[in-house]
């Protein structure tokens, strides 16, 4: 039996406000107006008065409109059908094909049971040497990039999610420009990767409430992959756009704001995404890298200083490239001890060198006298930010460790580099006749 509602008390930009019993949070509604049926979502709960977010906009919804709730909550079809396709957040084609059948899923659902969790141990290879070598990605991770407007983070993810050692990969883009979706879609097409990846993207011109149910449905499809036993590679881009919608529809409500304008609630809502990450026991896994924007390069901004409580470490993108100080995976060393018995010297030494070019490039540019020493360290900090630095790489963790020997051959003494003597022996590169 259908129950209608008929009696919406408010229109505030894209929320309408009805009296209505026995709703839960998150469940749909179908609002029939004039223009025909809009679906929206129950995003405020006090008492009887029920706020509903409308997908398409309240723009001709008027008070004597009818209001059916669904009593469930936003659902997607989980197929293998998904794979290769592209959707909106509201699960609408992208691109140019018909809807998707399939098992239908509820978004938003709690997070896996700790106990059901296992112990993350095995590395994410994605090709880049600045991930892979000195801040290795472990599966069931959540990592964010710091970055500020004008870096190429999108560019980063989209070789990432091409490079990366998974089974699928699952893109969702807020907040996106045309082109920048485009730029995706191209990159995993000519990479050949585009028939294991599944993209729902928000754009800028889509409802704001779009916005915010792309996380869920990247997440909901992600897991069920991950029980299937398939290692899934979640990519979101960005959340801070995510955040920014939050803060929309929370000024429309009408909400008591926190920090520059933000809901008190936002912790609560980036937790309730980032901690979808798992490592099923006997099953697959998910990885979450979400790009997280800092507007004026302040990680004391809201969004990234929440994410950086909840995540396990952090890179920073800046000039174009990974910063290699502060950028950190919290996780690294349950991997990288198992790689190759290289691999944490490698990374201690090239950093302690890297930092002292940094030292010896200021003393440079004021004007001090150069040592053989110190040319020595201008030197190898052209050729690692060349040869390693350059997120265009695609370097196998093992090419990118070898690779890193031959700069240290080239630049300084075995015995200059700080790496214990057993070490050096079995790997420094020997002279070719």
């Amino acid at each position: 039996m259908r129950k209608y509602f008929d009696a919406i008390q408010r229109i505030a930009g894209n929320v309408v406000t009805v009296n209505a019993g026995g709703v839960g949070y998150d469940d749909l509604a179908v609002i029939t107006s004039t223009r025909g049926d809009s679906l929206a979502q129950v995003i405020r709960l006090e008492g009887q008065q029920v706020s509903l977010q409308v997908f398409a906009g309240a723009q001709g919804v008027s008070n004597n409109d009818r209001v059916r709730f669904l009593h469930r909550p936003m659902q997607v079809p989980f197929s293998d059908a998904l794979l290769g396709r592209v959707f909106d957040g509201s699960v609408r084609p992208r691109d140019g094909r018909g809807p998707v059948d399939g098992q239908p899923i509820d978004i938003g659902s709690p997070v896996v049971n700790p106990a059901r969790r296992r112990m993350p141990d095995q590395m994410v290879e994605t090709g880049i040497p600045m991930i892979d070598v000195f801040n290795s990605l472990v599966e069931s991770q959540k990592l964010p990039i710091f970055s500020v407007a004008g870096e190429p983070y999108n560019e980063l993810l989209a070789r990432i999610g091409l490079q990366a050692d998974a089974d699928i990969i699952i893109l969702g883009g807020m907040g996106l420009r045309h082109d920048d979706y485009l730029k995706f879609r191209q990159t995993f097409e000519e990479g050949g990767v585009l028939g294991r990846a599944i993209m729902f993207i928000h754009t800028a011109a889509d409802p704001v409430v779009e916005c915010l149910l792309v996380p869920d449905l990247c997440l909901a499809v992600g897991e069920q992959y991950a029980l299937q036993g398939k290692r899934v590679l979640v990519l979101l881009t960005d959340m801070t756009a995510f955040a920014d919608a939050l803060k929309e529809i929370a000024i429309i409500m009408e909400q008591i704001p926190s920090n520059r304008g933000y809901p008190g609630d936002l912790y609560t809502q980036l937790a309730k995404r980032y901690e979808k990450a798992v490592d099923f026991d006997e099953a697959g896994s998910m990885t979450v890298l979400a790009c997280v924007t800092m507007p004026g390069d302040d990680v004391t901004h809201p969004v990234p200083d929440n994410t950086g409580y909840i995540t396990e470490g952090q890179f920073y993108l800046r000039n174009g490239r990974i910063e290699p100080f502060g950028s950190l995976s919290r996780l690294k060393q349950q991997v990288n001890g198992k790689t190759r018995d290289d691999h944490r010297a490698i990374m201690d030494a090239c950093i302690q060198l890297y930092a002292l070019c940094r030292e010896t490039r200021e003393k440079r540019d004021m004007g001090f006298e150069m040592s053989d020493w110190d040319r020595k360290l201008l030197k190898y900090g052209t050729m690692f930010e060349e040869r390693i630095m350059d997120l265009s790489l695609n370097l196998r963790l093992f090419e990118a460790l070898d690779r890193c020997w031959e700069i240290l051959a080239e630049c300084f003494e075995s015995a200059e580099t700080g790496i214990r003597r057993a070490i050096v022996e079995k790997h420094w590169p020997r002279a070719r006749p």
